[in-house]
């Protein structure tokens, strides 16, 4: 067919009646997202402050079904996909913590003039987030809590709660594949805290002096990259908090930024940062 056969045979438009809604629109549900902000104040940066919240927590969604994805894949041996997965997650946690630049910058008499209509609420009553600080290791029943008014936010959470952590899960595998995991790590309480070993430390330590390239090598660079960027998240919220209220109280009842001080000094998969000491 000649160019000038092809270009006369092209729709000028694209196709535009539809039955109902758009496919689109049935897919996406866009009309749904850009119709559930509701402002509280007369200040036009609560819109702002709304919106990207509500953006941050679509991406912790996304987070938490990648880290669940690799902790499956992880217990059917299948590291590629595991890698994948977190690989993809690496990408949406830099979009995620690039969520940050729209209140990075703002001032005390800006954050002040919308702060009230928080009232109580605060980020650490993300049920979502607190997903994805479960999948870490970063286990709490305490923060249960806050959930106990909406039943099926609080019965996933505590599953979550009772659940390996994707941490678990590769201290499992490593197990299966011939390293030195201590049964008190394989078989610890999984609702608690994970706390650092230093059989643990030991395995990282002889995968990281092993073959760069090896599964495991490569595992282990995923699992940095994701605990890097969860790091960097950390300190993003800190610096955003510290320049818009400097340490007063944070809503909800929190210290604020001595909480999220505490925080950003804590690294997820610890012995994946010490084990580099001893390579």
């Amino acid at each position: 067919m000649s160019q000038e056969a092809h270009e006369t045979n092209e729709p000028e438009t694209p196709h535009l009646d539809f039955d109902g809604t758009t496919p689109y629109e049935d897919y996406v549900r866009a009309d749904v997202l850009t119709h559930l902000q509701h402002t509280l104040s007369d200040d036009p940066g609560e819109m702002v402050f709304l919106v990207t919240t509500q953006v941050m927590e679509l991406w912790f969604t996304v987070v938490v079904h990648e880290w669940e994805t690799a902790a499956k894949a992880l217990r059917e041996d299948d590291v590629p996909v595991a890698v994948a997965a977190l690989k993809r997650s690496v990408r949406e946690l830099e979009a995620l913590n690039a969520s940050w630049k729209p209140l990075g910058q703002l001032t005390p008499a800006q954050f002040n003039s919308y702060r009230s209509a928080l009232g109580e609420g605060s980020g650490f009553q993300s049920a979502m987030y607190r997903r994805m600080e479960f999948l870490l290791g970063e286990k709490s029943a305490s923060m249960l809590v806050p959930h106990r008014g909406a039943p099926r936010v609080h019965a996933e959470l505590e599953k979550a709660l009772h659940e390996p952590s994707l941490y678990d899960e590769v201290l499992r595998f490593l197990a299966r594949r011939g390293h030195a995991i201590p049964e008190a790590v394989l078989k610890r309480d999984v609702s608690e805290r994970y706390e650092p070993s230093e059989a643990v430390e030991a395995a990282w330590t002889a995968i990281y002096a092993g073959d760069q390239n090896s599964e495991l090598a490569r595992l282990g660079e995923a699992l940095t990259d994701v605990a890097e960027l969860v790091w960097r998240w950390r300190n993003d919220h800190l610096v955003a908090t510290r320049r818009a209220m400097g340490a007063k109280p944070g809503t909800g009842g929190s210290a604020g930024v001595a909480w999220l001080e505490k925080r950003a000094r804590k690294n997820v998969f610890p012995e994946l940062w010490t084990a580099r000491s001893h390579v």
